[in-house]
């Protein structure tokens, strides 16, 4: 799975993108945002803040329930807002 991160998450990530190893038990989006802040120091002090992320999954917004799949990309962007 490609995993896309963008404003201050990609900045916390230190990247703009990587690709996982989905696990056999993440079968959606809540499942992969519930597992992502387990995966070390980097994803737990990314995603501590993981309530106000939107996520996209293959360009479709997506809710927690929405399935995925090991070929998918995923995008993780904060809401941004201007002045």
């Amino acid at each position: 799975m490609k995993l896309q991160y963008y404003a201050w998450l990609r900045d916390s990530m230190g990247c703009d993108s990587e690709n996982i190893a989905l696990p056999d038990e993440i079968k959606n989006v809540g499942m992969l945002l519930d597992w992502l802040p387990t995966q070390g120091e980097r994803f737990k002090r990314a995603f501590a803040y993981i309530d106000v992320v939107l996520v996209s999954v293959n360009l479709n917004y997506a809710e927690r329930d929405y399935p995925l799949r090991d070929a998918d990309e995923v995008i993780l962007s904060p809401p941004i807002a201007g002045g």
